[in-house]
């Protein structure tokens, strides 16, 4: 068991609290926000602490570290936070769910991965990667660092994925694509291409390339 300090205090870091208390060997022993950010003394009944403060009050020689936030900017807000935990010289754990189906072990850390994905033998997962319930990651597939996928996606076999990539809900991709660095693939897409490009966007039945940049978006 390892005795875990979790980073936020908004909607994914209850849902943390929840898996890690009801489908882990985890402890939660506290949270932690930057100090302007801290609106009360507790969260799920856990105190918070300044995360200025945070290497002092649960120094890294005896704690670990879990960092799952949102797909803020595309996840350079979490990618962010991940980094400035690492240079306080944590370690961090990931959560991957009991319900599920996992068939490789190549996964990173600071990894949220919930119920009900399927994820195919010869995948490759990097750290810092959010995969919400129930989607299929195809066999051979690498998603590298600070990915995040919402729910029902189809990623079909061979697939690239690039950092700083997020991928909507019921979304498609066939296989062999390589998805570039900063890619944005709305809801319902369905990409059928072989290559994006970096930090564009993609939509519809089949995809289009957006004119605007996923760097210009309020995700």
């Amino acid at each position: 068991m390892a005795k875990v300090v979790v980073f936020g205090t908004e909607l994914v870091a209850e849902l943390a609290h929840y898996y890690l208390t009801n489908d882990s060997e985890h402890e939660i022993v506290a949270f932690t926000v930057n100090q302007e950010y801290i609106k009360e003394p507790t969260f799920c009944g856990i105190q918070v602490v300044p995360f200025e403060e945070v290497t002092t009050l649960f120094p890294p020689t005896e704690y670990k570290f879990f960092a799952p936030l949102s797909e803020r900017k595309m996840n350079q807000v979490r990618a962010k936070v991940y980094q400035e935990a690492k240079d306080k010289g944590y370690e961090f754990i990931s959560y991957i769910s009991s319900k599920a189906t996992v068939l490789t072990d190549k996964i990173g850390e600071n990894c949220f991965i919930l119920e009900d994905n399927t994820i195919q033998p010869f995948v490759t997962i990097g750290n810092d990667v959010v995969l919400w319930s129930g989607n299929h990651i195809g066999h051979h597939s690498v998603i590298k660092d600070h990915v995040y996928f919402t729910s029902h996606i189809v990623l079909s076999g061979r697939c690239i994925v690039e950092p700083y990539c997020f991928i909507g809900v019921n979304a498609t991709i066939r296989d062999g694509v390589h998805l570039a660095e900063g890619t944005l693939i709305a809801m319902g897409t369905n990409f059928t291409g072989k290559k994006s490009d970096e930090w564009s966007i993609y939509k519809g039945n089949p995809a289009e390339k957006a004119k605007i940049s996923s760097k210009d978006i309020n995700l």
